[in-house]
């Protein structure tokens, strides 16, 4: 009888800082979860959501199996809006890694929500990589926040960018982000339509209730990464905007739920059923992404439960290798 392995590890945020730091890794392990959606027979079932509104409460856990991988992570991500006043963050959570042979535990990772945020930033290189112009330079960054910080690091790693523009309804906030531009030219618009006016590729990264690029805001060869949307009370990209741009998503039966194509199907200009491509088939070369140096191309990013599955895998095979993290075992009997 082969011997199974019935140890895991224990993992604090502080490790995986160190075991997972936004790098071209990190983007490639994304990329693959991306690829495999549109090659492979993936399990991934819909969000689960939680609302504790008296709080300014919501959990989402999200989870997926991917055959490539020889786990598959439960992602439980909890957001209390409350907290700051309390002198606590907004975001934390934790990832379970289980055996997809046994289904045994092999890790827990006390993350807080960083390799969330890792992710999150791998997948908006990942869209520019494939959607926007090679020689794409200039980036609006709209969002002052954490994820605005990581998608800019992120994309530098994939595009030689040289000036950035950002703007923030805190006009502080937008401030502050230019002292973290690393060298980096970078000015504070007093709107979206002036952020976005010489843009090769914008960003958005709010929470925002009410659309923030409109039809107006785009120009030939624009590439718009859009990855707000994660509910559907959010929305941060105009119905408008489908019948100018090409349309990418992370996963259509997502945002057609959560995501800005949510937004515009409530608002009737695009229909409940229309088919539009998948980040992992333009990757996988099954449908068309850019089609030419003039067109303009939105991605919308609701995060998946394969990204998490594919960035917590990334964390154990470096633990493994590391010998990092506390080693429990688990009271298995037959």
């Amino acid at each position: 009888m082969t011997q199974i392995d019935t140890s895991a590890v224990l993992l604090g945020q502080a490790q995986l800082r160190k075991l997972v730091p936004l790098d071209l890794d990190a983007i490639e392990q994304v990329e693959a979860a991306f690829k495999s959606l549109a090659t492979e027979a993936v399990a991934m079932p819909p969000i689960l959501r939680l609302d504790i509104p008296e709080h300014a409460g919501e959990v989402d856990v999200k989870t997926a199996y991917l055959p490539r991988f020889p786990s598959f992570a439960i992602k439980v991500s909890p957001g209390f809006f409350n907290n700051p006043s309390l002198g606590l963050p907004s975001l934390n959570g934790l990832m379970l890694v289980l055996s997809a042979r046994t289904g045994l535990t092999e890790a827990v990772l006390l993350d807080n929500g960083y390799l969330t945020a890792v992710r999150t930033a791998a997948a908006g290189a990942v869209a520019s990589r494939w959607l926007a112009r090679k020689d794409a330079k200039r980036v609006a960054i709209i969002g002052a926040g954490e994820q605005a910080r990581l998608q800019l690091k992120a994309l530098r790693l994939v595009r030689d960018i040289d000036h950035v523009t950002i703007w923030a309804r805190d006009s502080a906030s937008a401030h502050r982000f230019t002292r973290d531009c690393e060298g980096l030219p970078c000015d504070v618009a007093d709107s979206v339509n002036h952020a976005l006016r010489h843009a090769d590729i914008a960003i958005t990264t709010t929470p925002s209730r009410e659309p923030l690029i409109h039809a107006r805001d785009l120009h030939p060869g624009l590439h718009i990464t859009a990855m707000g949307s994660d509910a559907e009370h959010k929305n941060e990209i105009a119905p408008d905007v489908f019948a100018k741009a090409r349309y990418v998503c992370d996963r259509l039966q997502q945002v057609r739920v959560l995501g800005e194509l949510h937004h515009a199907i409530e608002a009737g200009a695009i229909d409940a059923d229309a088919a539009f491509a998948e980040l992992g088939e333009v990757i996988a070369q099954t449908a068309q992404g850019r089609a030419n140096d003039d067109e303009v191309t939105v991605c919308d990013l609701t995060g998946t439960g394969a990204q998490d599955t594919a960035i917590a895998t990334l964390a154990i095979q470096r633990a493994r290798a590391s010998q990092a993290g506390t080693i429990f075992h688990n009271d298995v009997t037959a």
